[in-house]
């Protein structure tokens, strides 16, 4: 495993899920992601991908929600679990991310190449 695959394991392991809204997928906008993570995800085409961003959408987005869930890029796990991205219908982990651990993820950011998805 290299030195990405386990920062984001690191990350992965320390950012708390929760349960959405059924059906809600406001969070799933245009974001940006490391081209590594990316990596790991289907690659779509340039027609789905356009599609997607006229939208303002995530081109791995589905009709039954999000079809690379398990996968899901860092921020889209950040997502309802800090009160910088809260969920807009209020919906939460009991415990919010450790504010070391969403630095760390930030850090992260700022190192890595970024793609938008």
């Amino acid at each position: 495993m290299d030195k990405h695959s386990q920062t984001i394991k690191f990350f992965r392991q320390r950012i708390p899920a929760f349960a959405c809204v059924p059906g809600c997928h406001d969070c799933c906008g245009p974001v940006l992601a490391s081209s590594v993570e990316m990596a790991r995800l289907p690659r779509k085409s340039e027609q789905e991908q356009d599609a997607a961003l006229a939208a303002l959408s995530c081109p791995h987005l589905g009709a039954d929600g999000c079809q690379v869930y398990d996968e899901r890029p860092l921020v889209c796990r950040l997502f309802g679990t800090t009160p910088k991205l809260a969920c807009p219908n209020g919906r939460r982990p009991e415990v919010m991310v450790a504010p070391e651990v969403e630095e760390g993820v930030y850090r992260y950011f700022r190192q890595v190449r970024h793609v938008l998805v």
